[in-house]
C-alpha cells in the first residue's frame, strides 16, 4: 500500500520547527535522530511526522507552537542561524524569543528593517513564493542625483522623495524578494546604495519597533496583512 503524506525526514523536523533543514541534515548524518527507535543516517529518508516517533538525542521532537513575530533587524547582522566567519546572528539578537522560529526569506548584512520569522512553514513558503506578489517597501538612500529618466528603467514603484547632486531619498516597493536586488537595480543606474531599509511587507509594518525590538502577531494579524495567506498549524 502507498505511503501518504511522506517527507524527508531533514524536512520534517525542519517543519516541526526543531532544527533548520541543515542543522536536520547535520544532526542525522551524526546519528542523533532516530525514527520508531532506530538511529536513521539518511537525511531524505521518508517519514509521515503524524504517525513516525522522531526523536532527537533521545528526547521526542515535538511540534513548535505556532508563532510569528515582526522583528526590527539591526544593520550589520545576518539573517542565518550561525555564521562561519563568526559575525552576529538575527538569532543572537532575539536571543530565547527566536527559538523555533524561521526567517522568511533574507535581508543582506547591510540592510536592516522588517523581518518576519515564523514556525508555520507553510506562511513562510507562501509569503516568498513570487506568484503571491507581496508587496515590500523599501526606504533607500543613494549616492548622487536620480533623474526622472532613471526613474523610468527601475523595476517596481519607485517615488523620489528628495534629491540634490549629493544624494537622493526615495520608496520602492517591489513585489519580489530577491537577493540584493534594491542594490542591484540601483547599480544598474551607477548609484550606490548608502542605506536601505524595509520598512513594510503586505500590510505589516515597522511601527515604532526600534532596530533589535520585536513584536508579537496575531492569526488575525496574518489574515489582514496577507488576504490569502495560509495561517493554520503545519
Amino acid at each position: 500500500m502507498k505511503k501518504i503524506n511522506q517527507v524527508p525526514l531533514n524536512r520534517a523536523l525542519s517543519k516541526l520547527g526543531v532544527l533548520s533543514r541543515s542543522q536536520a541534515t547535520d544532526a542525522i548524518l551524526a546519528g542523533r535522530v532516530r525514527v520508531d527507535g532506530r538511529v536513521v543516517r539518511t537525511p531524505t529518508a521518508p517519514v509521515v511526522p503524524e504517525k513516525a516517533r522522531i526523536e532527537l538525542d533521545g528526547a521526542r521532537a515535538a511540534r513548535a507552537p505556532w508563532r510569528t513575530i515582526v522583528f526590527h533587524k539591526p544593520r550589520g547582522v545576518v539573517t542565518t542561524r550561525s555564521d562561519p566567519e563568526g559575525r552576529r546572528t538575527i538569532y543572537d539578537v532575539l536571543g530565547d524569543a527566536g527559538e523555533g522560529l524561521v526567517a522568511v526569506g533574507r535581508l543582506d548584512l547591510a540592510t536592516s528593517g522588517l523581518l518576519i520569522l515564523t514556525s508555520d512553514t507553510r506562511l513562510a513558503d507562501w509569503l516568498t513564493d513570487p506568484i503571491n506578489e507581496v508587496p515590500r517597501l523599501y526606504v533607500v538612500t543613494v549616492r548622487g542625483r536620480v533623474e526622472p529618466g532613471d526613474v523610468e528603467r527601475l523595476p517596481g514603484t519607485v517615488t523620489v522623495r528628495k534629491a540634490s547632486g549629493r544624494e537622493t531619498h526615495l520608496l520602492v516597493e517591489l513585489r519580489e524578494g530577491k537577493n540584493r536586488q534594491v542594490r542591484r537595480m540601483f547599480a544598474d543606474i551607477g548609484r550606490e546604495v548608502t542605506s536601505l531599509k524595509r520598512v513594510r511587507v503586505g500590510r505589516l509594518d515597522l511601527g515604532s519597533l526600534m532596530p533589535g525590538e520585536h513584536r508579537e502577531i496575531l492569526r488575525k494579524d496574518i489574515a489582514k496583512a496577507f488576504p490569502g495567506a495560509p495561517r493554520g498549524e503545519v
